[in-house]
């Protein structure tokens, strides 16, 4: 939801491989292919200050499509933190009075106070104002000094966010952005709203958080190839049937200072500083996108001990971390299905087991 997201995204439009073909843009128009429950329509459009591109399958497909965009319109218009008519810009602009929100937006904050609590504020969505002092959302990166970092985290906390079934209270000088969670949970909302309309397969582009709804038409799993971090390529293909794909990496976004330091856009909320802990990127792999989306971001900042400590002691997801010195870790109900592909196919792995 954030503009500088843009040109990122943009370029991960063209390293997401599905059945063998690279999703391409179609500058907003459809494209229909044959007839019958293979017919598939797909359309590229812009929401949520990244790029989307969705490709459905089947006779309902068409209007499928339209219903899927105008519900990632409407969710947009609810949760953008710069839109003067949005929810969460109300709340953020509320000086601490209640504000009534709707059933959607309600839920999804609850659910990313909930995960904050739940990964020990590895993620907190009231990190926005920090985010903001380092340039992330403005793409005016600085290097901010430690005593405006200490100020700025006073008014960080998700603990102190009170949500009273759908009417939320803010604190003064707090911020609230939907960012680490906004998109998946959109993706599991169109993929619900796909599978009403009666449809068995599609693939959600939602700026690189991939929904997999279904399989292919043809039955196989979709083949997805996850991007190298460490520069340009994939580094393997995965092979997943009706389930989301997050990443998180700062290699995403980030910016050099004058001093030749490297600072990525993950933050962790304990410090106010980027993460660097060592890793490369965190995938995962989950029925849910909001789950997927929430746990890429925190368990990158918790660091690949904590991350694998997190796996072990929860179900319901799966992971590939990669790390800077260039070694793969996998959780075992991955390992038959992500493979190496070229320079990287004699890469270092490691299976993650409980």
């Amino acid at each position: 939801m954030r503009r500088e997201r843009r040109r990122y995204y943009a370029v991960m439009l063209m390293l997401i491989f599905v059945c063998g073909i690279v999703l391409t843009a179609c500058q907003g128009g459809l494209t229909g292919g044959e007839k019958g429950q293979n017919q598939e329509v797909q359309k590229e459009f812009f929401a949520m200050d990244t790029y989307m591109t969705f490709s459905l399958y089947g006779e309902k497909a068409g209007e499928t499509l339209k219903d899927a965009e105008a519900k990632i319109r409407k969710l947009e218009s609810e949760w953008s933190v710069t839109n003067q008519n949005s929810e969460i810009y109300q709340v953020n602009h509320s000086n601490g009075n209640p504000v009534t929100l709707s059933e959607d937006t309600a839920e999804v904050v609850r659910y990313a106070l909930d995960m904050a609590k739940e990964t020990g504020g590895a993620l907190d969505p009231t990190i926005y104002p920090v985010l903001t002092a380092w340039g992330f959302t403005t793409g005016k990166n600085r290097v901010p000094k430690e005593t405006e970092i200490r100020t700025l985290l006073e008014h960080v906390g998700y603990e102190k966010v009170i949500l009273d079934g759908q009417t939320l209270t803010l604190p003064e000088e707090m911020e609230l952005d939907l960012g680490a969670v906004g998109k998946g949970y959109a993706g599991d909302l169109t993929a619900d709203l796909v599978k009403e309309h009666g449809l068995e397969s599609a693939l959600l582009n939602i700026g690189g958080n991939i929904q997999a709804v279904g399989s292919r038409p043809d039955g196989e799993d979709w083949r997805l190839a996850i991007r190298s971090p460490y520069g340009e390529g994939e580094v393997g293909l995965l092979k997943v049937s009706d389930c989301a794909v997050v990443t998180s990496g700062n290699y995403e976004r980030y910016f050099t200072a004058k001093d030749g330091t490297r600072y990525g856009h993950i933050i962790d909320p304990k410090t106010g500083y980027p993460v660097d802990n060592g890793l490369a990127s965190v995938t995962i792999v989950t029925e849910e996108g909001k789950m997927g989306d929430a746990l890429s971001t925190a368990l990158f900042v918790k660091g690949l001990d904590g991350a694998k400590a997190y796996w072990q002691s929860h179900d319901g997801f799966e992971m590939i971390v990669m790390t800077e010195d260039q070694k793969l870790y996998v959780t075992e109900g991955l390992d038959e299905k992500f493979t190496l592909s070229g320079t990287f196919s004699q890469m270092e792995r490691h299976v993650i087991r409980r």
